[in-house]
């Protein structure tokens, strides 16, 4: 075995025979991943990486309880294996018990290609892809239009070995892609992003011609103040929205009076309409275009994540049923706290609306509103209401009478996810989406966009 010649699974194997410990889990991730970027209608730089990541979980039972160490090291060679084992088993020795100990998952059937060599991500993605794009420099260039951008793809092949004897293996491709049209004198400027999996469903000339159609409404510019207004929220917003209503879905901080999902008095607010509209929200490891890890894959323990579920099988989780708030995020440990049912997070996210309207459709049914492109620079003001703060970017529209009619300033917004659900009057229709502020953690999201009547712009922003 000599460095990263040597086959994960491989690693996996001879870490948990090295290991001493009442319990061993052995993560090994292998990544690999390309990208593409661009300036002015021109690529500026390509690249390819490759690396490979070791977390080693130990866990020992003393006489006070379980304790576990969590040791990851990235570039492990044949002769830190032993080390990286032994120093798990130290950092669980010299921890006090761990208050989510659980028996090692058993049970779970091995995945069939856990022996295979891990898939791998090169150039080659680009394929078809990069002659595409570079027609769309073309016609942006004749048009007065300048591109930026980049386009990453990742592969990143998990193992997962336990000394209970689970050995495990999921591949998930990663694909983002970004771009921005500016005008000559960089006064205008307008973004796309989108999600895929491998390129094949991404069309640079129709992100293109949605830029130059952005850019033509910014040529007249209104000025607006702070206030409430009615806005259309597009699929890339709301994904960001809810994603960090997700990540702050936590059952056991709910039971224990900390956030929006907290019932005033006790308990949670599972079982209440969260909203009018029929929304379903929900997660599933087999969604068609949005596949993720259908096992439990922890490198660390924290909040509703447990190392001790390391392997536990996900299956379709609906976070929310009609409008109504059916499940919060548990680990083993903190449902049993809670009372909750088992319900770790998965990596994915799916709003359906149940309509069909598109986002053109919404405008055109629009007396006076806002259109926003996107949000950014997003933080929590207050998570007991889960309050927000954020700016808008690259482009918000001043839609009258069915009709965009110019571009505005940016705002600096106010507004709690929980709340814009339940003051949202429509949604349309459900598409993949890539969610501009958190895509360097989570890109697969679904989601339709959504129309509130009274959306807080707190204040003019500066930002473009």
């Amino acid at each position: 075995m000599s460095g990263r010649s040597s086959k994960p699974h491989e690693v996996v194997e001879r870490a948990l025979e090295l290991s001493r410990a009442d319990g061993c889990v052995v993560i090994a991730d292998e990544q690999s991943t390309a990208n593409l970027r661009w300036a002015g209608n021109a690529l500026t730089t390509n690249g390819v990486t490759r690396g490979r990541t070791l977390t080693v979980v130990a866990t020992v039972d003393g006489k006070e309880g379980t304790a576990s160490g969590v040791v990851s090291r990235s570039a492990v060679a044949p002769d830190d294996l032993e080390p990286l084992v032994r120093a798990a088993e130290a950092a669980a020795r010299g921890a006090g018990p761990a208050e989510d100990a659980q028996p090692l998952v058993t049970g779970v059937p091995q995945t069939p290609e856990f022996t295979q060599a891990p898939a791998e991500t090169s150039s080659a993605v680009f394929a078809d892809f990069a002659p595409a794009l570079g027609e769309a420099f073309a016609r942006a260039r004749a048009g007065g239009r300048e591109l930026y951008g980049f386009a990453n793809h990742e592969l990143v092949s998990s193992y997962v070995g336990t000394s209970t004897g689970l050995r495990l293996r999921h591949d998930q491709p990663n694909g983002t892609l970004e771009l921005n049209a500016k005008s000559p004198d960089r006064t205008r400027s307008a973004w796309a992003g989108r999600s895929t999996r491998d390129f094949k469903d991404v069309d640079p000339a129709a992100l293109d011609a949605e830029l130059a159609v952005r850019l033509g409404w910014a040529e007249r510019r209104v000025e607006l103040p702070a206030g409430r207004y009615e806005t259309l929220l597009p699929p890339t917003a709301v994904a960001d929205l809810l994603i960090y209503q997700m990540w702050s879905a936590s059952g056991r901080d709910a039971v224990e009076g900390r956030t929006v999902f907290s019932k005033p008095g006790g308990g949670t607010r599972v079982g209440e309409k969260l909203t009018e509209l029929p929304l379903t929200l929900r997660s599933d490891p087999n969604e068609p275009g949005l596949e993720s890890a259908p096992f439990v894959i922890a490198h660390s323990s924290g909040g509703d994540q447990s190392v001790f579920d390391n392997g536990l099988p996900l299956a379709a989780t609906e976070w929310m049923r009609e409008g109504e708030l059916r499940h919060l995020t548990t680990s083993r440990h903190s449902a049993g706290l809670t009372g909750l049912p088992v319900a770790p997070g998965i990596d994915n996210i799916v709003l359906d609306g149940g309509e069909d309207r598109s986002l053109d459709e919404m405008v055109a049914n629009t007396e006076r509103g806002l259109l926003l492109t996107c949000l950014w620079y997003i933080r929590e003001v207050d998570p007991a209401s889960l309050l927000l703060t954020g700016l808008t970017r690259d482009g918000v529209y001043l839609v009258e009478k069915g009709e965009v009619t110019g571009e505005v300033n940016n705002f600096r917004f106010n507004e709690s996810p929980v709340g814009v659900l339940g003051r949202a009057t429509e949604a349309g229709r459900t598409q993949k989406t890539l969610p501009r502020e958190w895509s360097d953690w989570f890109t697969r999201a679904a989601m339709p966009a959504l129309r509130v009547p009274d959306f807080n712009m707190s204040s003019v922003s500066q930002g473009v």
